[in-house]
């Protein structure tokens, strides 16, 4: 397997030894579900910090913010979900900012009732809106949590959580366990809480410097294997040089369902509007159009023109889904000729290297108020650009299928390729059109000689 994939990636692509060996790694990565390390996002995560601000009369009062460290994947409607369970009889006596999805048995109090009383509790953001009274700082956006790259001012989450029948010391405080994170599905694995040095927060004026009681973090990652079971997008390919358009694999993310009427949306179908729900109304479950490779989300890339010095991409990306909008989308590409891009359009666009040396990667999301959202399944469907590559001389060429991406992420989500076989080639004999005209006016000087010698 290892020595089959080494020889189509160096045959095919071109590619640097330290290139393949990546490459190989990222396939051997798919056959290994547990796997939750993404090679172009190695110190992506999602932290949980726990400060504890004050001691009560029978616990503390902490803020709990949850930070997005990673740099492409984020967390869309209906937004994040927190859960733990207490290491003893701890209750939830207030909550702002946020608040429990169920309030549990609180039959054994008297006078003043618990905001929630259940061993495991779950947790969710405040709607925008909420009274100013049961805000803090960084709460109430429904649970959405940007990028890192994207907007790192809105990829942090908080909320404030009176906790009693607990500890009030640093030695009788028992730290919460078996920490559970849906963003808004599965997808997640929490380690366990570890104790870290008191949070430091610096004062508006700057002048003094503050610090929590008591922290703790708790570190999720993600593994888009245990998100779900099929892949969520897939990637067609086509170039001017070459009528061929090669689509997204059949059945990249489920085949369809036959046997079981409305498993997917005929787009031509007359009684299309009473199966498709109100634009601008998101549903988790998706309700895809009915296609041959049935992915929500599709991305083509067109090699469209070439020129002396440069050659120019032009990039789609549709929806599928009837049952989504997709705000704040992004895509990542894997190509060698990222570190010669001269201009992009309409995309806000940012490279990204995990492997210093290598700056092959770039992370491309849509202009705010422009083409942010990727609106549900339909005529306004897609979002598409253009982008400027220079030649690199040493490695430019439209053989083998170079032109075309090693890898594409859409929302954080590794995207079906079609095989390499199916790439666009280039015509044959174009890349040995100059020889050929000089074989054959070399065979017809000859002709020439041979006759007039003989005549």
């Amino acid at each position: 397997m290892a020595n089959l994939f080494l020889f189509i990636a160096r045959s095919f692509f071109n590619l640097s030894s330290f290139s393949v060996l990546l490459l190989f790694l990222l396939s051997f990565s798919s056959f290994t579900a547990t796997e939750a390390y993404d090679p172009l996002d190695p110190n992506g995560n999602i932290t949980i910090k726990w400060d504890i601000m004050s001691w009560t009369a029978d616990g503390y009062v902490a803020v709990v913010t949850i930070f997005n460290f990673q740099q492409y994947r984020h967390i869309q409607a209906p937004g994040w979900t927190l859960g733990w369970k207490w290491s003893k009889k701890e209750v939830i006596w207030s909550m702002m900012g946020g608040q429990t999805t169920e309030q549990g048995d609180c039959s054994r109090f008297k006078g003043n009732i618990p905001h929630c009383c259940k061993k495991d509790p779950t947790v969710v953001d405040l709607l925008p809106g909420t009274p100013y009274n049961q805000q803090i700082a960084n709460c109430c956006k429904g649970g959405v949590l940007n990028s890192w790259v994207q907007d790192p001012a809105t990829a942090a989450s908080s909320f404030q959580v009176s906790v009693g029948q607990a500890g009030t010391t640093n030695k009788t405080v028992r730290v919460p366990k078996n920490f559970t994170l849906k963003a808004p599905g599965p997808g997640y694995t929490c380690g366990p809480a570890k104790i870290v040095k008191p949070s430091r927060f610096v004062t508006a004026d700057k002048r003094r410097v503050t610090q929590a009681l008591m922290t703790w973090n708790v570190t999720c990652t993600y593994s888009q294997f245990l998100a779900q079971k099929t892949p969520t997008c897939c990637v067609s390919l086509s170039s001017f040089y070459n009528e061929t358009i090669v689509p997204c694999p059949q059945c990249a993310c489920g085949c369809q369902n036959t046997s079981q009427p409305g498993s997917c949306v005929d787009p031509k179908a007359p009684h299309i509007a009473s199966v498709v729900p109100s634009t601008g109304k998101n549903n988790y479950a998706p309700l895809v159009q009915c296609t041959s490779h049935m992915c929500p989300v599709r991305v083509h890339w067109h090699v469209k023109q070439n020129y002396k010095e440069y050659w120019r991409v032009k990039v789609t990306i549709t929806n599928f889904n009837y049952n989504m909008n997709y705000t704040q989308w992004n895509l990542v590409v894997q190509h060698p000729n990222f570190d010669n891009l001269t201009q992009i359009f309409s995309f806000n666009y940012k490279s990204l290297t995990p492997y210093t040396a290598i700056n092959d990667t770039a992370m491309l999301w849509g202009v705010k108020f422009y083409n942010d959202l990727l609106s549900q399944a339909g005529q306004l469907g897609n979002v598409q650009s253009e982008l400027l590559f220079r030649k690199d001389k040493a490695t430019f060429t439209f053989e083998k299928g170079w032109a075309f991406p090693r890898r594409i992420y859409f929302n954080g989500d590794n995207c079906v390729m079609p095989p390499p076989d199916t790439y666009p080639w280039l015509p044959n004999g174009s890349s040995h059109q100059l020889i050929s005209t000089l074989s054959l006016l070399t065979t017809l000087l000859a002709a020439m000689a041979f006759l007039l010698g003989y005549a």
